[in-house]
């Protein structure tokens, strides 16, 4: 039996192992995927204290290291279910533990519209800083309204001969920093009020087709990368744990869950703000709390 049982590898995920590592825990990490989750994506961090700029693939792999040279394991399992005496079972075994932390972050929002699947990787991404290589002098667009689209739109427009930017509103939801930087890249050009319709194409995306109001056209791209929120994959544990109406897992205090022994820490939980700096702190609070609760039994 392990004393905590740690699920997602991303920064709150690597932050509750560095902690409980640093007490001296015996504990086991689950990642289906790879270590780093979303910050992985990002081109530069700039608002993290302390760190003037780091790549996001930079801070994952600087912490990962920091966490694996203290003896951390990570299994690349998927966690199947959790029951509520901290069994977990993926889909290669069932493990025990005296706690555990749900560090599973969220995904990508689809549009979902048709063919969006059947153009994933020949046309659409979610990531530009993945595949905006891709793209070089070509014309793409970028949906969405928010701090990701907006730096996905900027750090396009230094590849790309040309970026749309799409949002559906009138006003933007990005802080006024991005904002400001839109001026300064003549090759964006911003189009609001506006939905995708309808995504044209062969084999590979070709042109999307735009509706705003009564009005519709057709725009011809190469790309078009998709950046409109994230969503949380918490279905595996709603027979236990109670989720919001967005499927956040709600928490008691910040990490604590309505079941004892179980915690919760980064973008998969009710918050006000997902940021790198609250995951690792939700991650930090998590395991010291479930030390401490472990500790006084």
């Amino acid at each position: 039996m392990y004393d905590i049982i740690i699920i997602g590898a991303g920064p709150a995920g690597l932050t509750a192992a560095l902690y409980a590592l640093r007490a001296n825990k015996n504990i086991l990490i689950f990642e289906a995927k790879t270590y780093g989750g979303q910050i992985l994506n990002a081109s530069k961090i700039e608002n993290y204290p302390g760190i003037e700029n780091i790549s996001g693939f930079d801070f994952a792999t600087n912490l990962y290291k920091q966490v694996t040279n203290l003896g951390a394991v990570i299994k690349y399992e998927t966690v199947l279910r959790v029951d509520e005496n901290k069994n977990v079972t993926t889909n290669k075994d069932t493990y025990s533990a005296k706690s555990v932390i749900i560090a599973t972050g969220s995904e990508n929002r689809r549009l979902n519209i048709e063919n969006e699947s059947k153009y994933v990787g020949k046309g659409i991404s979610y990531c530009a800083t993945c595949d905006g290589n891709f793209f070089k002098n070509k014309t793409v667009a970028v949906v969405g309204g928010g701090d990701t689209a907006l730096e996905d739109a900027i750090y396009l427009s230094d590849i790309a001969s040309k970026v749309y930017l799409i949002h559906r509103r009138e006003e933007f939801t990005a802080s006024e920093a991005l904002l400001s930087k839109l001026d300064e890249h003549s090759n964006i050009e911003i189009i609001k009020n506006s939905t995708i319709s309808k995504l044209i194409g062969e084999e590979i995306l070709s042109s999307v087709e735009i509706v705003c109001g009564d009005t519709t056209k057709v725009i011809d791209i190469d790309g078009l990368f998709i950046a409109v929120g994230q969503e949380p994959k918490n279905q595996i544990f709603s027979n236990i744990l109670e989720l919001d109406s967005l499927g956040y897992i709600k928490t008691i205090d910040g990490v604590r869950t309505n079941i004892k022994g179980i915690y919760v820490a980064g973008d998969t939980r009710v918050k006000e703000l997902r940021q790198l700096t609250t995951a690792v702190s939700d991650g930090s609070i998590a395991a010291t709390i479930a030390i401490r609760e472990m500790n006084e039994k």
